[in-house]
């Protein structure tokens, strides 16, 4: 059963009137755009904010859900990567009807700038694991990792090699032109890019060795696992650290702002193994590079991965993107300080579920509204089928039933 089924009798009579209104309207749900955009800013500058006048938003739409709404068919491969005058006329399209839906024009019509382009074969985190980071799904696909080890033996000899290569990790990181590219750019105002994101321990230990194999080492070689998480620890710090160097950090933490994760497979692990995997590193990397006072502590992981709140109480997260299995009030009880992005379901979205659509909007924003923090957007990806029309609906209930 949807949101709107599990409604009490007020929240149902709250939908349906909304509903009306809309389809009273064309389709378009009523909401002063100027006066949601004007409230909004000043939600999104701090949504704990004891003066904001309504709930945060950030369920706007990206560049996944131009095709849908166009009626184009979807090859995302080639417009991320292989066309870009195409990619552009199409956003330009979309945002001709963005603008004039929701007020915005939601997505870049700017051509990239090539000269400011940082070199390519800049290496990964991937790279030093000898993963290969291939395109796989056709053209609606996206990109993943490739195992590098099947077996434990070749865990550990690839571990070994891991080892080898951080002994002198810089010429291995960089292209051959690197020096003379990183002088170009900087003599034109681009900064060297700083290394603060991850894909999470969990889910980038089970993109190099396989979600099965790891996890059944926990019982066959708890020693190798060890060993995985303290290197994966090792090479992160290493990684980031180069990077500072070459941007010429001084102040390591506070110049990059903290750090952020996206774990979607730590819903796998048990808290146990949790613990004994991936926390460590968690700590160490949170320690270095999130230490001072407003540094960004982030966490996605749209999975159902409820079972880690009390682990993940420990490393008073910020900010945070979690599967929509979990609830506002649960994700608060654990992590009192985090603006919640979330927690409306993708497809809920996606399906253009307007009844539950509104009636998640009800049920998130009742569970946060006394203590604020919430940011209302989907528990996960925003995905190709969301329309600009339910994005309006979702403002019009922000605007009439989320005021502080």
């Amino acid at each position: 059963m949807g949101a709107y089924e599990n409604a009490d009798a007020v929240h149902k009579k709250q939908v349906d009137i909304l509903l009306d209104e809309a389809k009273a309207n064309g389709g378009m749900a009523p909401v002063d755009i100027e006066q949601f955009w004007e409230d909004q800013e000043k939600a999104a500058a701090n949504p704990f904010g004891e003066n904001i006048p309504q709930c945060a938003f950030g369920a706007t739409l990206t560049r996944e859900c131009v095709f849908d709404e166009l009626g184009v068919k979807e090859d995302f491969r080639r417009f991320l990567h292989e066309d870009e005058v195409w990619a552009l006329e199409l956003s330009k399209r979309y945002n001709d009807l963005s603008e004039k839906i929701v007020g915005r024009r939601l997505l870049t019509e700017k051509p990239k700038d090539k000269s400011r382009e940082w070199p390519a074969g800049i290496k990964g985190l991937n790279d030093i694991f000898e993963s290969k980071n291939v395109w796989e799904g056709g053209v609606t696909g996206s990109w993943w990792l490739e195992e590098s080890a099947h077996t434990p033996e070749e865990l550990s000899h690839l571990l070994d090699r891991v080892e080898k290569r951080l002994e002198n990790l810089k010429e291995f990181l960089f292209p051959e032109n690197w020096e003379a590219e990183k002088k170009r750019l900087v003599d034109i105002g681009c900064k060297v890019p700083l290394y603060r994101g991850q894909r999470g321990p969990c889910t980038f230990a089970t993109s190099i060795y396989g979600a099965e194999n790891l996890l059944m080492l926990y019982y066959d070689d708890p020693a190798l696992m060890k060993r995985f998480s303290e290197i994966i620890c090792r090479a992160i710090l290493e990684r980031a650290r180069i990077f500072d160097e070459e941007a010429g950090t001084e102040t390591v933490a506070q110049n990059g702002r903290g750090w952020s994760w996206a774990d979607d497979n730590c819903c796998l692990f048990t808290p146990e193994m949790y613990e004994f995997f991936a926390m460590q590193i968690h700590r160490e990397v949170f320690g270095k590079y999130a230490s001072f006072e407003g540094s960004i502590r982030y966490q996605h992981s749209d999975s159902a991965m409820g079972h880690l709140l009390p682990l993940l109480s420990e490393l008073e997260l910020t900010g945070t993107n979690f599967g929509p299995t979990l609830t506002v009030s649960e994700i608060r009880n654990y992590c009192p300080h985090a603006r919640i992005d979330g927690q409306l379901s993708p497809f809920t979205y996606s399906r253009n579920e307007e009844q539950n659509m509104i009636s998640e909007f009800l049920r998130d924003f009742e569970q946060a509204k006394e203590k604020r923090g919430l940011n209302f957007t989907t528990a996960g990806s925003i995905n190709n089928g969301s329309r600009l029309t339910g994005m309006r609906l979702l403002m019009a209930a922000v605007q009439r039933y989320g005021r502080y």
